[in-house]
Protein backbone atom coordinates (compact mmCIF):
# COMPACT_ATOMS: atom_id res chain seq x y z
CA UNK A 1 0.00 0.00 0.00
CA UNK A 2 3.00 2.28 -0.26
CA UNK A 3 2.51 5.37 -2.35
CA UNK A 4 -1.22 5.77 -1.69
CA UNK A 5 -1.75 9.37 -0.61
CA UNK A 6 -5.50 9.69 -1.14
CA UNK A 7 -8.49 7.39 -1.33
CA UNK A 8 -11.73 7.86 -3.24
CA UNK A 9 -15.32 6.69 -3.30
CA UNK A 10 -16.58 4.75 -6.29
CA UNK A 11 -18.47 7.82 -7.47
CA UNK A 12 -15.33 9.95 -7.29
CA UNK A 13 -13.31 7.43 -9.32
CA UNK A 14 -16.02 7.27 -11.95
CA UNK A 15 -15.82 11.07 -12.13
CA UNK A 16 -12.05 10.82 -12.56
CA UNK A 17 -12.58 8.26 -15.30
CA UNK A 18 -14.86 10.68 -17.19
CA UNK A 19 -12.36 13.53 -16.71
CA UNK A 20 -9.59 11.40 -18.24
CA UNK A 21 -11.79 10.46 -21.20
CA UNK A 22 -13.55 13.78 -21.84
CA UNK A 23 -10.96 16.38 -20.80
CA UNK A 24 -7.68 14.56 -21.36
CA UNK A 25 -8.71 12.66 -24.49
CA UNK A 26 -7.67 9.23 -23.22
CA UNK A 27 -9.92 6.62 -24.86
CA UNK A 28 -11.82 4.46 -22.40
CA UNK A 29 -10.54 1.29 -24.06
CA UNK A 30 -6.97 2.51 -23.48
CA UNK A 31 -7.65 2.90 -19.77
CA UNK A 32 -9.19 -0.56 -19.76
CA UNK A 33 -6.15 -2.08 -21.44
CA UNK A 34 -3.81 -0.35 -18.99
CA UNK A 35 -5.86 -1.71 -16.09
CA UNK A 36 -5.89 -5.23 -17.51
CA UNK A 37 -2.15 -5.15 -18.17
CA UNK A 38 -1.39 -3.91 -14.65
CA UNK A 39 -3.54 -6.62 -13.12
CA UNK A 40 -2.03 -9.33 -15.29
CA UNK A 41 1.52 -8.21 -14.50
CA UNK A 42 0.79 -8.19 -10.75
CA UNK A 43 -0.78 -11.64 -11.02
CA UNK A 44 2.34 -13.00 -12.70
CA UNK A 45 4.58 -11.26 -10.16
CA UNK A 46 2.78 -12.82 -7.21
CA UNK A 47 2.31 -16.28 -8.74
CA UNK A 48 5.23 -16.76 -11.13
CA UNK A 49 4.99 -19.80 -13.33
CA UNK A 50 1.21 -19.94 -13.18
CA UNK A 51 -0.07 -22.05 -16.08
CA UNK A 52 -3.81 -21.45 -15.99
CA UNK A 53 -6.28 -18.85 -14.81
CA UNK A 54 -10.04 -18.62 -14.46
CA UNK A 55 -11.53 -15.19 -15.12
CA UNK A 56 -15.07 -14.66 -13.80
CA UNK A 57 -16.71 -11.74 -15.59
CA UNK A 58 -19.90 -9.78 -15.13
CA UNK A 59 -21.47 -7.56 -17.75
CA UNK A 60 -19.99 -4.11 -17.20
CA UNK A 61 -16.70 -2.23 -17.28
CA UNK A 62 -15.19 -4.40 -14.56
CA UNK A 63 -15.74 -7.33 -16.91
CA UNK A 64 -13.92 -5.37 -19.60
CA UNK A 65 -10.80 -5.32 -17.42
CA UNK A 66 -11.23 -9.05 -16.95
CA UNK A 67 -11.45 -9.71 -20.70
CA UNK A 68 -8.15 -7.89 -21.17
CA UNK A 69 -6.54 -10.07 -18.50
CA UNK A 70 -7.95 -13.18 -20.17
CA UNK A 71 -6.64 -12.15 -23.59
CA UNK A 72 -3.19 -11.31 -22.26
CA UNK A 73 -2.98 -14.64 -20.47
CA UNK A 74 -4.01 -16.49 -23.64
CA UNK A 75 -1.29 -14.67 -25.57
CA UNK A 76 1.21 -15.74 -22.91
CA UNK A 77 0.30 -19.38 -23.57
CA UNK A 78 -1.72 -19.94 -20.42
CA UNK A 79 -4.84 -22.02 -20.29
CA UNK A 80 -7.69 -19.53 -19.84
CA UNK A 81 -11.13 -20.34 -18.52
CA UNK A 82 -13.50 -17.39 -19.05
CA UNK A 83 -16.65 -17.79 -16.97
CA UNK A 84 -19.39 -15.41 -18.01
CA UNK A 85 -21.80 -14.27 -15.29
CA UNK A 86 -24.69 -12.33 -16.74
CA UNK A 87 -25.50 -11.71 -20.37
CA UNK A 88 -22.49 -10.85 -22.54
CA UNK A 89 -24.96 -9.65 -25.16
CA UNK A 90 -25.76 -6.69 -22.93
CA UNK A 91 -22.18 -5.46 -23.02
CA UNK A 92 -21.66 -2.04 -24.52
CA UNK A 93 -18.96 0.48 -25.29
CA UNK A 94 -15.44 -0.28 -24.09
CA UNK A 95 -16.42 -3.51 -22.32
CA UNK A 96 -17.86 -4.84 -25.57
CA UNK A 97 -14.67 -3.91 -27.43
CA UNK A 98 -12.58 -5.67 -24.78
CA UNK A 99 -14.80 -8.75 -25.05
CA UNK A 100 -14.34 -8.91 -28.82
CA UNK A 101 -10.59 -8.49 -28.42
CA UNK A 102 -10.44 -11.40 -25.98
CA UNK A 103 -12.36 -13.58 -28.42
CA UNK A 104 -9.87 -12.65 -31.16
CA UNK A 105 -7.08 -13.92 -28.91
CA UNK A 106 -8.75 -17.32 -28.77
CA UNK A 107 -10.53 -16.99 -25.43
CA UNK A 108 -13.75 -19.03 -25.33
CA UNK A 109 -16.47 -17.93 -22.85
CA UNK A 110 -18.35 -20.60 -20.93
CA UNK A 111 -20.86 -21.08 -18.20
CA UNK A 112 -19.09 -23.30 -15.71
CA UNK A 113 -19.97 -25.02 -12.47
CA UNK A 114 -16.37 -25.57 -11.45
CA UNK A 115 -13.21 -23.49 -11.61
CA UNK A 116 -10.22 -24.98 -13.41
CA UNK A 117 -7.54 -22.28 -13.15
CA UNK A 118 -4.65 -22.11 -10.71
CA UNK A 119 -5.44 -18.44 -10.08
CA UNK A 120 -8.91 -16.88 -10.15
CA UNK A 121 -9.66 -13.36 -11.35
CA UNK A 122 -12.77 -11.65 -9.98
CA UNK A 123 -14.04 -9.27 -12.67
CA UNK A 124 -17.73 -9.31 -11.84
CA UNK A 125 -18.79 -5.99 -10.32
CA UNK A 126 -15.84 -3.97 -8.99
CA UNK A 127 -17.13 -0.59 -7.82
CA UNK A 128 -20.59 -1.63 -9.05
CA UNK A 129 -21.26 -3.56 -5.82
CA UNK A 130 -24.15 -1.43 -4.54
CA UNK A 131 -27.57 -2.29 -3.21
CA UNK A 132 -28.65 -5.90 -3.49
CA UNK A 133 -26.67 -8.27 -5.71
CA UNK A 134 -28.41 -10.51 -8.21
CA UNK A 135 -28.54 -14.24 -7.52
CA UNK A 136 -26.33 -14.97 -10.52
CA UNK A 137 -23.54 -12.86 -9.02
CA UNK A 138 -24.01 -14.46 -5.61
CA UNK A 139 -23.53 -17.80 -7.36
CA UNK A 140 -20.36 -16.43 -8.96
CA UNK A 141 -19.06 -15.31 -5.57
CA UNK A 142 -19.73 -18.75 -4.11
CA UNK A 143 -18.00 -20.39 -7.06
CA UNK A 144 -14.87 -18.34 -6.40
CA UNK A 145 -14.86 -18.70 -2.62
CA UNK A 146 -15.41 -22.44 -2.71
CA UNK A 147 -12.26 -22.91 -4.77
CA UNK A 148 -8.96 -23.22 -2.93
CA UNK A 149 -6.88 -21.21 -5.40
CA UNK A 150 -5.63 -17.63 -4.88
CA UNK A 151 -7.92 -14.81 -6.01
CA UNK A 152 -7.13 -11.51 -7.72
CA UNK A 153 -9.93 -8.93 -7.52
CA UNK A 154 -10.06 -6.21 -10.15
CA UNK A 155 -10.69 -2.78 -8.57
CA UNK A 156 -12.82 -4.17 -5.68
CA UNK A 157 -13.78 -7.64 -4.47
CA UNK A 158 -17.33 -8.29 -5.61
CA UNK A 159 -19.73 -7.70 -2.73
CA UNK A 160 -17.82 -4.86 -1.01
CA UNK A 161 -18.99 -1.25 -1.20
CA UNK A 162 -16.27 0.96 -2.65
CA UNK A 163 -17.70 3.92 -0.72
CA UNK A 164 -17.86 2.50 2.81
CA UNK A 165 -16.29 -0.96 2.93
CA UNK A 166 -19.70 -2.38 3.89
CA UNK A 167 -20.76 -5.87 2.84
CA UNK A 168 -23.50 -5.68 0.23
CA UNK A 169 -23.93 -9.43 0.30
CA UNK A 170 -23.53 -11.89 3.14
CA UNK A 171 -20.27 -13.37 1.86
CA UNK A 172 -18.27 -11.24 -0.62
CA UNK A 173 -15.34 -12.47 -2.67
CA UNK A 174 -12.30 -12.90 -0.44
CA UNK A 175 -9.28 -11.84 -2.46
CA UNK A 176 -5.59 -12.43 -1.86
CA UNK A 177 -4.70 -9.46 -4.07
CA UNK A 178 -6.76 -6.48 -5.19
CA UNK A 179 -5.47 -4.40 -8.07
CA UNK A 180 -7.28 -1.09 -7.93
CA UNK A 181 -7.25 1.51 -10.69
CA UNK A 182 -7.00 5.30 -11.09
CA UNK A 183 -7.68 5.95 -7.39
CA UNK A 184 -7.54 3.67 -4.36
CA UNK A 185 -11.04 2.95 -3.12
CA UNK A 186 -12.03 4.04 0.38
CA UNK A 187 -13.91 0.77 0.94
CA UNK A 188 -10.68 -1.23 0.77
CA UNK A 189 -9.29 0.53 3.84
CA UNK A 190 -12.14 0.90 6.34
CA UNK A 191 -15.14 -1.06 7.52
CA UNK A 192 -15.57 -4.81 6.95
CA UNK A 193 -14.00 -4.45 3.50
CA UNK A 194 -10.51 -4.48 5.02
CA UNK A 195 -10.90 -8.23 5.61
CA UNK A 196 -11.61 -9.07 1.97
CA UNK A 197 -9.18 -7.13 -0.25
CA UNK A 198 -5.95 -8.89 0.71
CA UNK A 199 -2.87 -7.04 -0.50
CA UNK A 200 -3.87 -3.83 -2.29
CA UNK A 201 -1.88 -2.48 -5.23
CA UNK A 202 -2.76 0.71 -7.08
CA UNK A 203 -2.16 1.87 -10.64
CA UNK A 204 -3.21 5.37 -11.62
CA UNK A 205 -3.11 4.14 -15.24
CA UNK A 206 -0.68 6.89 -16.23
CA UNK A 207 -3.33 9.52 -15.57
CA UNK A 208 -1.93 13.08 -15.66
CA UNK A 209 -1.58 14.52 -12.16
CA UNK A 210 -3.68 17.57 -13.01
CA UNK A 211 -6.73 15.33 -13.48
CA UNK A 212 -6.69 14.60 -9.75
CA UNK A 213 -6.94 18.30 -8.94
CA UNK A 214 -10.61 18.21 -9.94
CA UNK A 215 -11.68 15.45 -7.52
CA UNK A 216 -10.55 15.90 -3.94
CA UNK A 217 -10.74 12.42 -2.45
CA UNK A 218 -9.71 11.80 1.16
CA UNK A 219 -6.18 12.33 2.47
CA UNK A 220 -4.28 9.33 3.79
CA UNK A 221 -2.65 10.31 7.07
CA UNK A 222 1.04 9.88 6.15
CA UNK A 223 2.87 6.72 7.13
CA UNK A 224 6.25 7.29 5.49
CA UNK A 225 8.99 8.82 7.64
CA UNK A 226 9.79 11.47 5.07
CA UNK A 227 6.14 12.60 4.93
CA UNK A 228 6.25 13.61 8.58
CA UNK A 229 7.58 16.83 10.04
CA UNK A 230 9.36 16.02 13.28
CA UNK A 231 11.30 18.88 14.79
CA UNK A 232 14.01 18.36 17.39
CA UNK A 233 13.93 20.28 20.65
CA UNK A 234 16.01 23.44 20.79
CA UNK A 235 19.08 23.28 23.06
CA UNK A 236 17.57 25.80 25.46
CA UNK A 237 14.13 24.15 25.66
CA UNK A 238 12.38 23.66 29.00
CA UNK A 239 9.52 21.39 30.03
CA UNK A 240 6.89 24.13 30.17
CA UNK A 241 7.37 24.76 26.46
CA UNK A 242 5.89 21.35 25.68
CA UNK A 243 2.61 21.58 27.49
CA UNK A 244 0.97 20.12 30.56
CA UNK A 245 -1.49 17.25 30.17
CA UNK A 246 -3.90 16.32 32.95
CA UNK A 247 -5.49 12.88 32.62
CA UNK A 248 -8.50 11.87 34.72
CA UNK A 249 -9.62 8.29 35.14
CA UNK A 250 -8.99 5.06 36.93
CA UNK A 251 -12.02 4.27 39.06
CA UNK A 252 -11.86 1.27 41.39
CA UNK A 253 -9.95 -1.57 39.77
CA UNK A 254 -9.11 0.37 36.59
CA UNK A 255 -5.76 1.93 37.40
CA UNK A 256 -4.07 0.47 34.32
CA UNK A 257 -6.07 2.50 31.82
CA UNK A 258 -5.12 5.91 33.19
CA UNK A 259 -1.51 4.79 33.70
CA UNK A 260 -1.22 3.75 30.05
CA UNK A 261 -2.58 7.12 28.94
CA UNK A 262 -0.20 9.01 31.18
CA UNK A 263 2.84 7.12 29.93
CA UNK A 264 1.75 7.67 26.34
CA UNK A 265 1.37 11.41 26.82
CA UNK A 266 4.92 11.59 28.15
CA UNK A 267 6.28 9.52 25.28
CA UNK A 268 4.42 11.72 22.79
CA UNK A 269 6.39 14.71 24.03
CA UNK A 270 4.30 16.43 26.71
CA UNK A 271 6.50 18.38 29.10
CA UNK A 272 4.38 17.63 32.18
CA UNK A 273 1.71 15.02 32.91
CA UNK A 274 -0.62 14.99 35.91
CA UNK A 275 -3.10 12.26 36.83
CA UNK A 276 -6.37 12.46 38.76
CA UNK A 277 -7.45 9.06 40.07
CA UNK A 278 -8.72 7.08 43.05
CA UNK A 279 -6.56 7.20 46.20
CA UNK A 280 -5.69 3.50 46.14
CA UNK A 281 -4.12 3.84 42.67
CA UNK A 282 -1.62 6.53 43.53
CA UNK A 283 1.16 4.23 44.84
CA UNK A 284 1.03 1.98 41.78
CA UNK A 285 1.21 4.87 39.31
CA UNK A 286 4.06 6.62 41.13
CA UNK A 287 5.98 3.34 41.39
CA UNK A 288 5.57 2.56 37.71
CA UNK A 289 5.95 6.10 36.36
CA UNK A 290 7.45 8.52 38.87
CA UNK A 291 7.61 11.24 36.19
CA UNK A 292 3.84 11.72 36.61
CA UNK A 293 2.26 13.94 39.26
CA UNK A 294 -0.61 11.97 40.81
CA UNK A 295 -3.58 13.43 42.72
CA UNK A 296 -6.16 11.31 44.49
CA UNK A 297 -9.62 12.89 44.61
CA UNK A 298 -13.15 12.04 45.61
CA UNK A 299 -16.39 13.02 43.91
CA UNK A 300 -16.98 16.03 46.20
CA UNK A 301 -13.53 17.54 45.79
CA UNK A 302 -13.04 20.77 43.86
CA UNK A 303 -10.46 19.96 41.19
CA UNK A 304 -10.49 23.39 39.54
CA UNK A 305 -6.98 24.30 40.84
CA UNK A 306 -5.59 21.13 39.28
CA UNK A 307 -7.34 21.82 35.99
CA UNK A 308 -6.05 25.38 35.89
CA UNK A 309 -2.44 24.19 35.75
CA UNK A 310 -2.89 22.10 32.60
CA UNK A 311 -3.35 23.30 29.04
CA UNK A 312 -4.99 20.10 27.79
CA UNK A 313 -7.27 17.71 29.65
CA UNK A 314 -7.87 14.04 28.86
CA UNK A 315 -10.67 12.12 30.52
CA UNK A 316 -12.18 8.68 30.21
CA UNK A 317 -9.61 5.89 30.55
CA UNK A 318 -10.91 3.68 33.36
CA UNK A 319 -13.26 6.48 34.45
CA UNK A 320 -16.31 4.30 34.98
CA UNK A 321 -19.87 5.58 34.84
CA UNK A 322 -20.49 5.88 38.57
CA UNK A 323 -20.90 9.01 40.70
CA UNK A 324 -17.12 9.52 40.98
CA UNK A 325 -16.51 9.51 37.23
CA UNK A 326 -19.55 11.65 36.46
CA UNK A 327 -18.58 14.29 39.01
CA UNK A 328 -15.04 14.56 37.69
CA UNK A 329 -16.17 14.71 34.07
CA UNK A 330 -18.72 17.41 34.85
CA UNK A 331 -16.07 19.59 36.48
CA UNK A 332 -13.70 19.06 33.57
CA UNK A 333 -16.31 20.07 31.03
CA UNK A 334 -17.19 23.17 33.07
CA UNK A 335 -13.54 24.27 32.91
CA UNK A 336 -14.08 25.26 29.29
CA UNK A 337 -10.68 23.81 28.34
CA UNK A 338 -10.12 21.63 25.29
CA UNK A 339 -10.44 17.96 26.19
CA UNK A 340 -9.60 14.59 24.74
CA UNK A 341 -12.47 12.24 25.63
CA UNK A 342 -12.43 8.46 25.48
CA UNK A 343 -14.17 5.39 26.89
CA UNK A 344 -16.70 6.06 29.66
CA UNK A 345 -16.39 9.82 29.26
CA UNK A 346 -18.01 9.34 25.86
CA UNK A 347 -20.71 7.09 27.28
CA UNK A 348 -21.54 9.64 30.00
CA UNK A 349 -21.61 12.53 27.54
CA UNK A 350 -23.94 10.54 25.28
CA UNK A 351 -26.18 9.74 28.26
CA UNK A 352 -26.25 13.25 29.74
CA UNK A 353 -26.10 15.26 26.48
CA UNK A 354 -23.40 17.48 27.96
CA UNK A 355 -21.69 19.98 25.67
CA UNK A 356 -17.98 19.86 24.93
CA UNK A 357 -15.51 22.72 24.99
CA UNK A 358 -14.24 24.19 21.74
CA UNK A 359 -11.26 22.30 20.35
CA UNK A 360 -12.19 19.02 22.04
CA UNK A 361 -11.35 15.65 20.49
CA UNK A 362 -13.46 12.50 20.88
CA UNK A 363 -12.02 9.03 20.24
CA UNK A 364 -14.85 6.47 20.05
CA UNK A 365 -14.61 2.86 18.97
CA UNK A 366 -17.68 1.58 17.05
CA UNK A 367 -19.59 0.61 20.20
CA UNK A 368 -19.09 4.02 21.78
CA UNK A 369 -19.89 5.71 18.48
CA UNK A 370 -23.17 3.81 18.35
CA UNK A 371 -24.12 5.06 21.83
CA UNK A 372 -23.16 8.61 20.89
CA UNK A 373 -25.51 8.45 17.90
CA UNK A 374 -28.18 6.24 19.44
CA UNK A 375 -27.96 3.61 16.71
CA UNK A 376 -26.86 -0.07 16.59
CA UNK A 377 -23.10 -0.68 16.38
CA UNK A 378 -23.63 -2.66 13.16
CA UNK A 379 -24.84 0.57 11.57
CA UNK A 380 -21.55 2.26 12.46
CA UNK A 381 -19.48 -0.41 10.71
CA UNK A 382 -21.83 -0.42 7.73
CA UNK A 383 -21.00 3.24 7.05
CA UNK A 384 -18.03 4.43 9.07
CA UNK A 385 -17.49 7.61 7.01
CA UNK A 386 -21.02 8.85 7.70
CA UNK A 387 -20.72 7.93 11.39
CA UNK A 388 -17.48 9.91 11.80
CA UNK A 389 -18.93 12.92 10.02
CA UNK A 390 -22.15 12.81 12.04
CA UNK A 391 -20.42 12.55 15.43
CA UNK A 392 -18.14 15.47 14.61
CA UNK A 393 -21.15 17.57 13.66
CA UNK A 394 -23.41 16.52 16.54
CA UNK A 395 -20.79 16.97 19.27
CA UNK A 396 -18.91 19.85 17.63
CA UNK A 397 -15.62 18.05 18.21
CA UNK A 398 -12.82 16.59 16.15
CA UNK A 399 -13.68 12.92 15.87
CA UNK A 400 -11.34 9.94 15.72
CA UNK A 401 -13.42 6.88 14.80
CA UNK A 402 -11.16 4.03 15.83
CA UNK A 403 -10.84 0.67 14.12
CA UNK A 404 -9.24 -0.65 10.96
CA UNK A 405 -9.01 2.39 8.74
CA UNK A 406 -9.30 4.94 11.54
CA UNK A 407 -11.10 8.06 10.32
CA UNK A 408 -10.63 11.66 11.44
CA UNK A 409 -13.47 14.15 10.93
CA UNK A 410 -14.44 17.66 11.95
CA UNK A 411 -17.42 19.92 11.33
CA UNK A 412 -19.22 17.19 9.45
CA UNK A 413 -16.38 16.57 6.99
CA UNK A 414 -13.84 13.77 6.74
CA UNK A 415 -10.26 14.98 7.11
CA UNK A 416 -8.23 11.81 6.70
CA UNK A 417 -7.90 8.07 7.01
CA UNK A 418 -5.04 6.09 8.54
CA UNK A 419 -4.08 2.92 6.70
CA UNK A 420 -1.14 2.10 8.96
CA UNK A 421 -1.60 -0.16 11.99
CA UNK A 422 -2.41 -3.84 12.34
CA UNK A 423 -4.81 -6.31 13.92
CA UNK A 424 -2.40 -6.94 16.79
CA UNK A 425 -3.41 -3.52 18.13
CA UNK A 426 -6.88 -4.87 18.91
CA UNK A 427 -5.83 -5.42 22.50
CA UNK A 428 -6.83 -4.13 25.92
CA UNK A 429 -5.46 -0.66 26.59
CA UNK A 430 -4.64 0.25 23.01
CA UNK A 431 -7.29 2.96 23.01
CA UNK A 432 -5.97 4.36 26.29
CA UNK A 433 -2.56 4.68 24.65
CA UNK A 434 -4.10 6.60 21.75
CA UNK A 435 -5.81 8.99 24.18
CA UNK A 436 -2.50 9.80 25.81
CA UNK A 437 -0.69 10.27 22.51
CA UNK A 438 -3.36 12.63 21.16
CA UNK A 439 -3.38 14.62 24.40
CA UNK A 440 0.42 14.84 24.31
CA UNK A 441 0.32 16.11 20.74
CA UNK A 442 -2.38 18.63 21.55
CA UNK A 443 -0.40 19.88 24.56
CA UNK A 444 2.40 20.90 22.22
CA UNK A 445 0.15 23.64 20.88
CA UNK A 446 -1.07 21.93 17.73
CA UNK A 447 -4.53 22.58 16.33
CA UNK A 448 -6.99 19.86 17.32
CA UNK A 449 -7.31 18.53 13.76
CA UNK A 450 -3.55 18.19 13.42
CA UNK A 451 -3.11 16.72 16.91
CA UNK A 452 -5.76 14.11 16.18
CA UNK A 453 -4.24 13.11 12.87
CA UNK A 454 -0.72 13.07 14.25
CA UNK A 455 -1.79 11.06 17.27
CA UNK A 456 -3.51 8.47 15.10
CA UNK A 457 -0.45 8.16 12.88
CA UNK A 458 2.02 7.87 15.76
CA UNK A 459 -0.18 5.26 17.45
CA UNK A 460 -0.56 3.17 14.30
CA UNK A 461 3.10 3.41 13.34
CA UNK A 462 4.20 2.45 16.84
CA UNK A 463 1.82 -0.50 16.64
CA UNK A 464 3.46 -1.63 13.40
CA UNK A 465 6.92 -1.38 14.95
CA UNK A 466 5.74 -3.26 18.02
CA UNK A 467 4.39 -6.08 15.87
CA UNK A 468 7.67 -6.26 13.96
CA UNK A 469 9.66 -6.41 17.19
CA UNK A 470 7.47 -9.29 18.36
CA UNK A 471 7.96 -11.05 15.00
CA UNK A 472 4.25 -11.01 14.26
CA UNK A 473 3.20 -12.50 17.60
CA UNK A 474 0.65 -10.91 19.94
CA UNK A 475 1.44 -7.44 21.26
CA UNK A 476 0.15 -5.62 24.33
CA UNK A 477 -0.58 -1.95 24.82
CA UNK A 478 2.69 -1.35 26.68
CA UNK A 479 4.57 -2.57 23.59
CA UNK A 480 2.99 0.27 21.63
CA UNK A 481 4.19 2.79 24.20
CA UNK A 482 7.72 1.39 24.09
CA UNK A 483 7.66 1.66 20.30
CA UNK A 484 6.90 5.38 20.54
CA UNK A 485 10.49 6.01 21.62
CA UNK A 486 11.84 6.92 18.15
CA UNK A 487 9.24 9.69 17.91
CA UNK A 488 9.32 11.12 21.43
CA UNK A 489 10.67 14.52 20.39
CA UNK A 490 8.64 17.66 20.03
CA UNK A 491 6.45 17.18 17.00
CA UNK A 492 5.14 19.64 14.48
CA UNK A 493 2.95 18.03 11.85
CA UNK A 494 1.82 20.74 9.49
CA UNK A 495 1.39 18.32 6.58
CA UNK A 496 0.07 15.33 8.51
CA UNK A 497 -3.29 15.54 6.72
CA UNK A 498 -1.65 15.89 3.33
CA UNK A 499 -2.75 19.49 2.82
Amino acid sequence: MRGISRVYTGTQVRALDRILIDKHSIPGISLMKRAGLFAFDRLCDHWPGVGSISVVCGAGNNAGDGYIVAGLARNRGMHVQLIQIGNAGSLGGDAKAAYRWALEQGVVPQTALTIEGDVIVDAMLGTGSVGSIRDSYVSGINLINEHNGPVVALDMPTGISADTGALVTETPVKADLTTTFIGAKLGLFTGPGVDFGGRVELSELDAPSRAFEEVEGLAVIPREDNERLVSKRAPGAHKHKFGHVLIAGGDHGMCGAVLLSAESALRAGAGLVSVITRPEHRPAIVARRPECMVYDVDEQQDIAPLLDRANILAVGPGLGQGAWGRAILQQILKSDKACVLDADALNIVADESWSLSAGSIVTPHPGEAARMLGIPSDSIQADRPTAARTISSKYKAVTILKGAGTLVANRGELLGICIAGNAGMATAGSGDVLTGIVAGAKALGLESETAAALGVWLHASAGDRALDSCHGRAIIASDIIESLRPYGESVGAGSILGN
